[in-house]
């Protein structure tokens, strides 16, 4: 159910302050979770999200045919919050430049084998006929990660 965001929390718009529904969280429950999100250190978050960015862009790139636009969009994300955030990102911070250097490896060499006449669905991509989104030589599945 869709519900509308209010400096307290997220509430449907039946519902009466303090008379949750099943399954959601009380007014205590978000209280309590924003306290420990405003104790955790901001870099210890933004690196959390960034492994997400990375198996998202893992998975764009593991499904057949690759979802290459899908994952641009992803290895981009991750490539622009380690890049710009570089030294103020803590203990992880060159797990995330390794994690994405090997992102961006990844997406060149599926990229060529997806281009190569004898990879499975290979021949469409050589003939010019793009990703799986089934875009053309302009749409970003048809260029590296991080060429902005």
């Amino acid at each position: 159910m869709s519900g509308i965001w209010t400096p307290e929390g997220a509430q449907r718009p039946d519902q009466a302050a303090g008379d949750e529904a099943p399954g959601e969280p009380s007014d205590a429950d978000l209280a309590a979770l924003r306290t420990q999100l405003a104790q955790t250190p901001a870099a210890v978050v933004v690196t959390n999200h960034c492994f997400g960015l990375w198996e998202l862009a893992a998975l764009h790139l593991s499904l057949q045919p690759p979802q290459l636009g899908e994952a641009t969009v992803a290895i981009d994300a991750l490539g622009a919050v380690v890049e710009r955030l570089e030294g103020r990102l803590g203990d992880d911070e060159g797990t995330l430049r390794d994690a994405l250097a090997q992102l961006r490896l990844a997406f060149v060499q599926i990229q060529a084998a997806a281009a190569r006449p004898d990879a499975a669905g290979g021949s469409q991509a050589a003939a010019g006929g793009g990703d799986a989104e089934g875009g053309g030589p302009d749409d970003a599945g048809d260029r590296e990660p991080g060429d902005g």
